[in-house]
């Protein structure tokens, strides 16, 4: 294989001969009539002909050419796929055809032609007029065998994309799954708002924060970990139904479902709780999953997926009794810690009851929830933001969402009593200086917003970027993410 120096070296050679030449390497605009795909899509009906008296002016990169003596075929892609064009120097003149012949892979031209059939029926533009909109000085990756490693396909997403027209898909169809919850929420008059990304006071989830400084007001900022306590903080205020897409930051560690930058998207309804989230979330998801693909069962990573209604429910409780077949309510603390440290966890002897329930689904249930599934009623130790459950103050009104073994949505019956929050932003304080450092900090400003009284709320959370992950095929966090944090490049 040719050393990389030596193709840049001889397409730099090409560009000194382009610019003596008088060609303009880098111009301006250019102003395209059609693309590749709107071109193919209209004649696509054989008893469609295409009509070679009406010219078309396309333009794109090139990927591939043959060239035969006084002409040649070369296949243009745009960001709708690619076509073929046919350069013929009797067509577009000795001059132009010269400059054709010094354009490389890679590079971007603008062509002005008729559309014809060839005799092995491909649809093709046959060129009138070649021009060159941008120089490729690096080499495209070879197709076959230069953009294969992960690593670089998401360091150069610019390449990846450029080589891989399945990835381009993933994150158009990630553009769509987007559009269809907004307009969801839309139809049912929630307001999309913005909040402060550089947060004074972090919040509204367990995750350790980037923190950083402003200057002027000489005071330490976060970047959120969460937008929910000042959505909340909206409901005060008066609107009933807010949502919003938002980046967060956690400065955590990253794997197959983690990345420190992610987005969430967190929707609050007043007078609603958790059961009206889990029917917004089901019939949220099949809309998306509908409005996108055309259908309710995807296949993912091997399985298939149905997202018709209705999805199953089960408490934390039962579920770690039909998937595990432990019976928490007979089992002691102590014997809760045995079981856990069987499984290989670190376990502290002075661990809450509820922090171990909590532990215990996450080892033995979470990784086998495959279809939709809510598990509801959380212990009250891993939920400082939800209401107690109705009749049982050990638990209380939560649920998460799981699909496939992963967690996709979180969402309560929100707390809305400051007294009783106040009691847990301080057992969350004893946390924090027992060495905790997810555990949530004191908001005095929040908890003021609360004692305006905020009416009964819903509230949802769910992860866009899982949710795209599960809907596309996707293995990877950082395969739904365009640009992924990387470790620095040695």
């Amino acid at each position: 294989m040719e050393d990389i120096s030596d193709v840049m070296r001889q397409r730099r050679e090409k560009i000194d001969e382009l610019s003596q030449l008088g060609v303009e390497l880098y111009p301006h605009k250019y102003s395209p009539d059609h693309t590749s795909a709107g071109i193919l899509e209209k004649f696509a009906d054989a008893e469609n002909e295409p009509d070679e008296t009406q010219p078309v002016v396309i333009s794109g990169r090139i990927m591939t050419r043959r060239d035969h003596g006084n002409s040649g075929f070369a296949h243009l892609q745009d960001s709708r796929g690619q076509i073929q064009i046919y350069v013929r120097q009797n067509n577009v003149g000795a001059d132009t055809y010269d400059i054709y012949k010094k354009l490389d892979i890679g590079d971007f031209v603008g062509v002005c032609g008729t559309v014809f059939q060839t005799r092995t029926g491909e649809i093709t533009v046959s060129a009138s007029e070649v021009v060159l909109l941008s120089k490729s000085f690096r080499p495209l990756p070879e197709k076959f065998h230069g953009l294969q490693d992960k690593e670089t396909r998401y360091r150069q997403r610019y390449a990846d994309l450029i080589m891989n027209q399945e990835v381009k898909e993933v994150f158009i169809n990630r553009s769509r799954i987007i559009q269809a919850i907004r307009d969801f929420l839309n139809n049912l008059d929630y307001l999309e708002v913005e909040t402060p990304i550089l947060q004074p006071v972090y919040g509204g989830a367990n995750a350790r924060p980037f923190m950083t400084h402003h200057n002027v007001l000489d005071i330490p900022l976060f970047l959120r970990i969460a937008n929910e306590l000042y959505l909340k903080r909206l409901i005060v205020g008066g609107f009933d139904r807010v949502y919003e897409f938002a980046k967060d930051f956690r400065n955590e560690g990253m794997d197959r479902d983690h990345n420190p930058e992610f987005t969430m998207i967190e929707l609050y309804q007043a007078y609603a709780d958790y059961r009206d989230m889990m029917d917004l979330t089901e019939n949220m998801i099949l809309h998306t999953v509908e409005a996108v693909f055309d259908k309710v069962e995807i296949r993912c990573q091997g399985t298939l997926i149905s997202y018709a209604l209705s999805w199953k429910r089960m408490t934390m409780i039962d579920s770690i009794h039909e998937v595990a077949g432990i019976d928490i309510e007979t089992k002691s603390d102590r014997e809760l810690i045995d079981i856990l440290q069987e499984l290989g966890e670190d376990i502290e002897n002075n661990t809450s009851r509820g922090n171990l329930i909590s532990d215990l689904f996450e080892v033995l249930v979470e990784p086998k929830l495959i279809q939709p599934t809510f598990i509801f009623d959380y212990p009250v130790e891993v939920s400082p933001l939800a209401k107690k459950k109705r009749g049982n103050e050990k638990f209380v009104e939560r649920f998460e969402l799981f699909i496939n073994g992963m967690e996709i949505g979180n969402a309560f019956s929100e707390l809305n009593d400051p007294v009783d929050q106040r009691k847990r932003f301080i057992e969350q304080a004893k946390k924090r200086e027992l060495g905790d450092e997810e555990a949530f900090m004191m908001d005095e400003d929040y908890l003021r917003a609360l004692e305006y009284g905020m009416p009964p709320t819903g509230g949802l959370g769910i992860g866009i970027d899982r949710l795209t992950m599960l809907l596309t095929d996707q293995g990877s966090i950082r395969d739904v993410i365009l640009f992924p944090q990387m470790r620095p490049e040695r």
